[in-house]
């Protein structure tokens, strides 16, 4: 289970008068998939950093299945992060110099004194099943389209029950981009994973059960399967 509840959030940055994120309440039930749009500055990515724990929030809650995220210690965050929240970011994260596979094993060998056969032969499975066929391939190698896909690998290699996507299919063409749209919900689904996925894609939102509009930090509307909730 992985039900989202977000409390009086309020965050603020210094210097800024209005508030960088403000939501009374939300809750985004367990497997569902979620698009969150709006304009640039509108807190998407502030968003991204509260619900993830990257980011502390100035006041206000961000319950993970009735556990208040918040009150957890900085490490102790982390392992929950670790555990439970595959992350997809815009700009990938990948580190250059090393193959795809490596890439996608990397953020695990930090939790595992010796990595498990079976996330070896997982994520040889899940690049794979992303096109990725020779997951020896140095990531320097690889095109945009590709470097995404070993982003989504990486991200789905413990079967976290949330997935959290910063615009994953920017700056990708046409093709690659739907690709990673159908890929990404795919999976998503198989693993009964919640995705919410930060996109100005229109064909991200549309695949999407649910699509939350933020304005100046507010949610403004909120639809599922086309009626508003």
């Amino acid at each position: 289970m992985s039900d989202l509840y977000i409390k009086q959030l309020n965050v603020r940055f210094s210097g800024t008068p209005q508030p960088a994120l403000s939501i009374p309440d939300l809750m985004i039930r367990s497997g569902l998939q979620v698009a969150v749009t709006g304009a640039s500055g509108s807190g998407k990515t502030t968003l991204v950093n509260a619900i993830s724990g990257l980011e502390r929030c100035g006041r206000g809650q961000v319950f993970w299945d009735g556990i208040d995220i918040g009150a957890y210690s900085e490490s102790k965050l982390d392992r929950w992060r670790a555990a439970n929240v595959g992350l997809v970011m815009q700009d990938f994260h990948l580190y250059p110099g090393l193959s795809a596979l490596d890439n996608v094993l990397l953020p695990a060998k930090f939790y595992h004194w010796r990595l498990p056969a079976q996330l070896k032969i997982k994520g040889k499975d899940l690049l794979a099943r992303l096109g990725i066929e020779n997951n020896r391939t140095s990531i320097d190698l690889l095109s945009r389209g590709e470097k995404q896909r070993v982003a989504i690998a990486r991200a789905l290699l413990k079967s976290p029950p949330v997935i959290i996507a910063d615009e994953p299919t920017a700056s990708l063409d046409a093709d690659n981009g739907m690709q990673v749209i159908q890929l990404l919900t795919r999976l998503a689904s198989e693993s009964k994973s919640t995705l919410i996925c930060i996109t100005h894609d229109l064909r991200l939102s549309k695949a999407m059960r649910r699509h939350i509009l933020l304005d100046a930090g507010r949610p403004v509307q909120d639809l599922t399967a086309g009626k508003l909730l």
